[in-house]
């Protein structure tokens, strides 16, 4: 792995979740360090650094994904706090947790809600406005 793309990874990490992305690099430290680095270099350096998808949209992937495998609750909280760092609102956070029940289930839905209502508390974001349901298409 280059150095070039470590720092880019490093730089993106950064610029993406803050204090949290650093708390997991710590975290590896001691007992993974190639999985940091792979994490830095590949995972930010190579894919969330490409320019096809704005970080937003990256972060609203990310959470379906993690809501869809299930058991990833520590990695939604670090990525319900980087899609906040990257413009998302605790409204469209909430919308996208409830939009992956249809197709992921509640239990995984309602378990990806807890560890966003958790980020949440942290952050002094409670409660959660809503949306306003959507009006039905004209001519339905």
């Amino acid at each position: 792995m280059t150095d070039e793309r470590f720092e880019l990874g490093l730089k993106t990490l950064t610029a993406i979740d803050g204090e949290s992305g650093q708390r997991v690099l710590d975290n590896l430290a001691d007992v993974s360090p190639a999985l940091a680095e792979a994490v830095v270099s590949w995972g930010f350096g190579e894919i969330y650094a490409r320019p096809g998808l704005p970080p937003r949209d990256r972060q609203l992937v990310t959470l379906g994904m993690l809501t869809a495998l299930g058991g990833c609750e520590p990695q939604l909280a670090v990525h319900v706090n980087a899609s906040l760092n990257v413009g998302l609102t605790p409204a469209e956070i909430v919308e996208a947790l409830l939009h992956s029940a249809v197709y992921c289930g509640f239990p995984k839905a309602l378990n990806a809600t807890f560890a966003a209502k958790k980020v949440f508390a942290e952050r002094g974001l409670l409660p959660i406005i809503p949306a306003a349901p959507a009006a039905p298409p004209a001519g339905s």
